[in-house]
């Protein structure tokens, strides 16, 4: 691979024109092309195979009218303090609500509080149920509007009026912001590094290309695979980390090849055939875990988890030719002012060692105190992750000021909390001799479990085969006692079966996010299971060995739990929240851990690859094991820590974005990569391989045949261009960096 990528290099550095042209075409077409597309859709929610899932489509085909996925919206009205709602004013004020509410656009019925029984016992609180024809992602402006429009003019006479559901859920703007200050931070940070501001702006150039053209894919394809908005963030999330580092890799070994005294031409190759075989695998590594989240069988995080994949191949695309191209346009002007003055001889020398060096020799005199420590650093910020609670977020965690959670409020106060998330329980009575009488035996089952606030009578469609009953919690739906109601009702569907013949199925948005949990669950073990095993046969093609890929696993293992711990002490407990900005703690999101898993995994394999690589190849060419760990650091130890702040500051910015998601996100894959680099890689790898010495190298003879040899240290590439053993602690040029 590595003579393979070495022709590439040198290609793409003589053909720069061409290359660079080619890029800017594909940029610009893919551009067009998203630009004539039709809008992307919302985010699409299904869980294909979960009871959930099939009591939707059930309904959606014997309730057609009714539109079970429908969005739905809870306008609540209380009287002013010391009236009823129930009186004269009250009611002349929900009948011009209701008027109102049912001339919106979209809506398919809207239900009076006086009819459906919605009520309090008090009689100072009703809610009107508004149901539209479509689902909440598909909800037009002017739906949202009208809505807004009837409860701001519902709001006279001292009555309160808030409105709750997913139909209020406005869509929430991605403001760029994150983009901005994760592009403005990695250019402060490679300037530092190399020391020149053409050097400083290749990885840019590179990365901004490389993602401009997965996001114009993305959108260009929207509308066609059903990409999402959040689809494509995420995918520049990652895809703009890894671009950078990618570019950032191989510039930094083009430097070191001309520091050496090579030919631009000549150094380009060399770079792109050893420091882009590491980028080759690095990048495999995280396509095959963002890839792998498909085993989850959710849609949505199957299509996130490709998109971002896609984005992570072009990068790697991107830096294997374009990069090279763009240092042949830059020639020598890639290296600082003074080493481009300083003859190749001197540019070597240098009187102290870098901080990279100094670090690792402190490793390798005391590698038990050095791992001992970061391993109990990290398991004390893992602690709160044993209290991990998931589940999707309800307005019960929304913001104390908002509409939707002064409804939610409302709702438990004046009817219960289980007012907020019924559940819908359909019964599809075609295997039954007496459909009414099967659909009044499922209520009466219900009821008798003594867990429910309310059980409505039976609602049969046209047809008469199929009946909705609503179930009212006695608890929210965020509560462990509603997951066990739901439970519990799912355990008479048996019994119900024999005794009559109908098919009880349990749904409703509580139920569905039961579900999701679920499903996850279900999933964590054989996509981590899937993952691990895939990145382990990499990496062990990679390093030639056993040991390295199980300790490169078991490192991101201690990085994500701790990771998810910073995350639980924000997001769940509150720790910080206001610097944060997390308006409400509460549950962590159900997608959160399997997708930060991916996507951590594949960072901390970039920087294993990224630094074990240089330290395989100095113990190939004759270095032995603790003087390829120093050599590893030497020139591989800053150029890691520059591209892990460069990451951290891209995801950090997302931190600043409304979208909840996003936000939990960004702070996590930020504190992973911060733990996984300069904790894991920098103190943990170093420390292993001192106490392992030789055997880290170790691999059965009869496994060293089976393996390919994909020569990533550019083994046969030193023999095929007649190199001698390289000395394993040639200098870097001088930088101003770290």
């Amino acid at each position: 691979m590595a003579t393979f990528l070495y022709r590439l290099g040198r290609r793409a550095f003589r053909r720069r024109g061409l290359v660079a042209l080619l890029w800017v075409a594909i940029l610009v077409g893919a551009g067009v092309a998203a630009s004539t597309a039709p809008a992307p859709p919302e985010d699409s929610f299904s869980m294909p195979g979960t009871e959930s899932q099939k009591a939707f489509d059930l309904l959606d085909e014997r309730f057609p009218a009714a539109s079970a996925e429908g969005a739905t919206a809870r306008v609540v009205i209380r009287a002013p303090e010391g009236e009823k709602i129930s009186g004269p004013a009250g009611k002349a004020k929900v009948e011009e609500l209701v008027a109102a509410l049912g001339a919106g656009p979209q809506v398919a019925s809207v239900a009076d509080p006086f009819k459906a029984d919605a009520v309090s016992k008090d009689g100072t609180t009703a809610y009107a149920s508004v149901t539209y024809k479509v689902n909440s992602m598909e909800l037009t402006d002017q739906a949202r509007d009208s809505l807004t429009e009837a409860t701001d003019d519902a709001r006279s006479d001292g009555f309160t009026v808030e409105t709750g559901g997913d139909a209020v859920m406005a869509e929430q703007e991605m403001g760029g912001t994150a983009e901005l200050i994760g592009i403005g931070v990695a250019a402060i940070v490679l300037l530092l590094t190399f020391g020149s501001l053409v050097a400083a702006g290749m990885p840019l150039l590179s990365a901004i290309i490389g993602v401009g053209i997965g996001i114009s894919g993305i959108g260009a394809l929207g509308s066609t695979l059903e990409l999402s908005a959040t689809t494509s963030t995420l995918a520049m999330m990652i895809g703009l980390a890894v671009a950078i580092d990618y570019a950032l890799f191989i510039v930094s070994r083009y430097r070191a090849e001309i520091a050496e005294g090579r030919t631009p031409e000549e150094a380009a190759g060399r770079a792109v055939g050893t420091a882009g075989s590491a980028v080759v695998f690095a990048g495999l590594t995280v396509i095959v875990a963002l890839a792998g989240l498909a085993v989850v069988n959710i849609p949505i995080l199957t299509k996130m988890g490709l998109a971002a994949a896609a984005t992570v191949a072009i990068a790697v695309l991107i830096a294997l030719s374009l990069t090279p191209a763009l240092l042949g346009f830059a020639g020598k002007k890639a290296l600082s002012r003074k080493d481009r003055k300083a003859p190749a001889g001197e540019r070597e020398a240098s009187a102290k060692p870098r901080l990279g060096t100094r670090w690792s020799r402190f490793v390798l005199r005391r590698p038990l105190t050095v791992l001992l420590a970061a391993v109990l650093g990290l398991g004390v910020v893992a602690v709160p992750a044993t209290s991990l609670e998931l589940g999707l977020p309800d307005e019960g965690s929304a913001a104390p000021d908002s509409t939707q959670r002064k409804a939610y409020d409302m709702l438990s106060e004046s009817f219960g909390a289980g007012f907020n998330g019924p559940l819908m329980v359909t019964v599809d009575t075609r295997g039954a001799d007496d459909p009414k009488a099967a659909a009044e035996t499922v209520g009466k089952e219900i009821t008798d479990l003594g867990e429910a606030a309310a059980v409505t009578p039976a609602n049969f469609n046209e047809a008469g085969d199929t009946a909705v009953l609503t179930v009212v919690p006695k608890t929210g739906p965020s509560d462990a006692a509603t997951e066990s109601l739901v439970k519990d009702i799912r355990a008479l569907s048996g019994d119900i079966k024999d005794e009559t013949g109908a098919t009880m199925l349990v749904t409703g948005m509580t139920a569905m996010t039961i579900d999701f949990s679920q499903t996850l669950d279900d999933a964590l073990l054989p996509y981590l299971a899937l993952v691990v095993g895939l990145a382990f046969l990499l990496l062990m093609l990679v390093f030639r060995s056993i040991l390295v890929p199980l300790k490169a696993a078991l490192g991101f293992l201690l990085s994500v739990a701790a990771a998810l711990g910073a995350v639980v002490a924000v997001f769940q407990w509150g720790w910080l929240a206001d610097v944060f900005g997390v308006d409400q703690p509460g549950p962590i999101m159900s997608m959160m851990p399997i997708f930060m898993i991916g996507v951590v995994f594949g960072l901390a394999m970039d920087y294993e690859v990224f630094l074990v690589t240089r330290m395989r190849e100095a113990y190939v060419h004759g270095s032995s094991a603790a003087d390829s760990v120093t050599t590893g650091f030497t020139h591989g130890g800053r150029v890691v820590a520059a591209a892990a702040i460069i990451m951290i500051s891209v995801f950090s910015g997302f931190i600043m974005e409304n979208d909840d998601m996003i936000k939990m996100m960004g702070f996590g894959l930020a504190i992973a990569v911060l733990f996984d680099a300069f904790v894991v890689r920098m103190a943990i790898v170093p420390a292993v391989l001192a106490l392992l010495g030789t055997k880290a190298w170790w691999l059965p003879k009869w496994l060293d045949r089976v393996l390919p040899n994909v020569d990533v240290e550019g083994e046969k590439l030193h023999k095929e261009l007649g190199d001698t053993a390289p000395a394993p602690h040639t200098r870097e040029p001088e930088t101003a960096g770290v």
